[in-house]
């Protein structure tokens, strides 16, 4: 049995060595495991949401698709695409925007800590955020149901990203009465490599304290050369753990190569001699790489051909029929079949319905009547319509059971019952 993995990579500035040994060489290496049907997407309209800037998000979504192809990946092997060339993503979105609830977007942890800082600022809490953020989950959702993911590796942060995908498609599938969409997993890999940057921290934009992927080499010897050390002198032993420089060269070499290296630590090699052993470490790794990265650069064409060749045989293969179905199951349907169509309704959903009314005496009733109008429930008399619309709420819960005809049936034999508590309630 196929697997479908899906993986979701948004356009944001140039790749560094961390995304590549945390990310990119782990998610190719995995995608040639049997039995996977790998989905690679570049999110340029999620980047949409942190950055509006054209030129940056063009060239950034080229840089990335390069950096990826440079480093193996086999567009013939994997589905690789952009996600803005999938436009039926976009109306899947709305199809489960409308049953998705709003309660489950409120506790979303991006939208939750900018209403967090804006409070802690002092503002209102919604001063700065876009519909774009708080939607941002199901747009997520849609990306992931579109292709009918089972599996979706994400990083911790993620997770909840993923719950609510499943939440829903289960929601949709319920309202819709079919398994339209499987239920994704999340994938956690406990362990992906989180490289150091220049300063010790996590290698990361935000820190400012990243190597370039495909810096040029001189470049990245100076990089290399700058990494912090302590002071220890030449002939001093040197402690690996902790160490950025030492945990860079381990990401990039065998276990044997890392086994001398902390032998060379542990005799006290100057830090000069280890830094330029970790710049041909890595350099012997990334030049085959750096070559390819710099051709597709030069040739942004074969990319964008590339790109939306798999995009349109994507569409062609799972998108545009799924939508036909989805389109149908809603009831965006053709009206020359609407008498049809309105008929089979009208006998599968005409449902009781509940009459409130005030009699002679003074007070108020209500009853359940079938679509022929037999009587089903016929309740006591209460002294106020507020203390029968309660009871009507009450009774009005078992609609949201997919049993909801059967039910019905057991109603009248329930209705004492609470008839009984409401009034032990008024007596209290």
């Amino acid at each position: 049995m196929t697997t479908r993995v899906l993986t979701g990579i948004t356009p944001s500035g140039t790749p560094h060595l961390g995304n590549y040994v945390g990310a990119i060489r782990p998610a190719i290496a995995a995608s040639k495991a049997p039995g996977i049907e790998s989905f690679f997407f570049l999110a340029d309209l999620h980047s949409l949401i942190k950055a509006q800037e054209p030129e940056r998000t063009q060239r950034s979504t080229l840089e990335i698709a390069a950096s990826w192809l440079a480093c193996g990946l086999d567009p013939e092997q994997v589905w690789f695409y952009r996600q803005s060339d999938i436009p039926e993503t976009n109306e899947l979105m709305w199809f489960l925007t409308v049953v998705a609830s709003k309660g489950i977007l409120n506790r979303a942890h991006a939208y939750k800590a900018a209403m967090d800082k804006n409070e802690t600022d002092g503002l209102d809490p919604d001063a700065g955020v876009s519909a774009g953020l708080f939607m941002y989950p199901v747009l997520m959702a849609a990306d992931i149901l579109i292709f009918k993911a089972n599996q979706v590796p994400v990083g911790r942060d993620q997770i909840q990203h993923i719950e609510m995908a499943r939440d829903f498609a289960q929601r949709f599938n319920h309202v819709y009465g079919k398994e339209y969409f499987p239920l994704p997993e999340v994938v956690i890999d406990e362990q992906v490599a989180t490289l150091a940057g220049l300063d010790g921290r996590k290698m990361s934009k935000s820190y400012s304290n990243t190597i370039p992927l495909f810096a040029p080499r001189d470049e990245l010897k100076k990089l290399v050369s700058s990494i912090l050390t302590d002071s220890r002198a030449p002939g001093e032993p040197k402690d690996t753990e902790g160490s950025p420089l030492f945990q860079m060269y381990q990401a990039f070499a065998t276990p044997e190569q890392t086994a001398a290296f902390a032998q060379a630590f542990a005799a006290g090699i100057g830090w000069g001699d280890a830094k330029q052993q970790l710049f041909e470490r890595i350099d012997e790794e990334l030049s085959p790489l750096r070559a390819r990265y710099e051709a597709l650069m030069a040739e942004p064409e074969k990319i964008e051909a590339l790109l939306r060749r798999r995009g349109q045989q994507l569409r062609e293969q799972f998108a545009v029929p799924l939508l036909k179905e989805l389109r149908h199951a809603v009831g965006l349907r053709d009206l020359a079949d609407v008498p049809k169509a309105v008929a089979a309704t009208a006998a599968r959903v005409a449902l009781p319905v509940f009459k409130q009314y005030r009699e002679k005496d003074g007070r108020f009733y209500f009853k359940l009547t079938d679509s022929d109008g037999t009587l089903l429930v016929q309740s006591a008399g209460f002294d106020s319509p507020r203390d029968a619309g309660q009871l009507i709420a009450v009774l009005k819960q078992a609609e949201q059971g997919d049993a909801l005809q059967s039910e019905l049936f057991k109603l009248e034999a329930e209705v004492d019952a609470v008839l009984a508590a409401l009034a032990a309630l008024r007596e209290d």
